[in-house]
C-alpha cells in the first residue's frame, strides 16, 4: 500500500524517513507542506487518522512558534487555521496509509507502522 508522507524537506528525521522508505522498497508519495501548505480540512482529515487533537502535531521548539504562539490560549479551529498558514509549525514527517496515520518518529515506530 503507498504511503503518503507529509514532509519538510528542511528536516533531518523527515529526510531519514524517506531514506529508510526507499531503502526498504516501500511506496510512498511525498507531499511537501512547506511548498504545499495543507489545508484546513486536510489538517482535520490528518488529525482524524491520527487519531489526536491539534496541539499533539505543533512544533513547539520552532522559533515561529515560542516568538509568536507559546503561552497563548488558541482553541482548536484557530489552531488548524494557523497550522494551515504556517506548515513549518507541523510536526513531520507524518506517515499516512489509507485510513490512519502516524507520526515518524522514532524511526522504529515507521518499521512498525509498515509492517502492519
Amino acid at each position: 500500500m503507498l504511503v503518503k508522507v507529509l514532509h519538510n524537506g528542511s528536516c533531518s528525521k523527515s529526510n531519514a524517513v524517506l531514506e529508510y522508505l526507499d531503502e526498504n522498497g516501500v511506496p510512498f508519495e511525498i507531499i511537501n507542506i512547506t511548498e504545499d501548505p495543507l489545508s484546513i480540512l486536510e489538517i482535520r482529515t490528518v488529525l482524524k487518522k491520527l487519531n489526536q487533537i491539534v496541539f499533539h502535531i505543533i512544533r513547539k521548539t520552532e522559533k515561529l512558534y515560542m516568538d509568536n504562539f507559546a503561552n497563548k490560549n488558541f482553541s482548536e479551529d484557530e489552531w488548524i487555521k494557523i497550522l494551515s498558514e504556517n506548515p513549518s509549525l507541523i510536526q513531520r514527517p507524518i506517515l499516512i496509509k489509507g485510513s490512519v496515520a502516524m507520526l515518524g518518529r522514532p524511526i522504529d515506530n515507521v518499521k512498525f507502522f509498515i509492517e502492519k
